[in-house]
């Protein structure tokens, strides 16, 4: 398996929100359909795409958080939810 090459940096927005900026090498299939997918639905963008898709993942694997959840469905339906 290939090593993912990823660098991470994190940023305080506020004292209950944290975002993590990370850089990250895709495949080029991969990225060729995320921007496919952006160029015809731009509402969406790459940002939205990864973190739908990574906390459906970890939805789908079993891990249970409120928080995470509202990402995701925020993240599928364009919704902005206020903890």
């Amino acid at each position: 398996m290939q090593k993912l090459n990823c660098e991470a940096n994190q940023v305080v927005l506020n004292n209950k929100e944290e975002v993590i900026s990370f850089k990250c090498e895709l495949q080029e299939n991969l990225q060729k359909a995320m921007k496919k997918f952006v160029d015809e639905h731009p509402n969406w963008d790459q940002y939205r795409i990864i973190q739908a898709a990574i906390a459906g993942f970890l939805m789908q694997k079993g891990f249970q958080s409120r928080d995470l959840t509202r990402l995701y469905i925020g993240n599928m339906f364009s919704m902005n939810f206020k903890k």
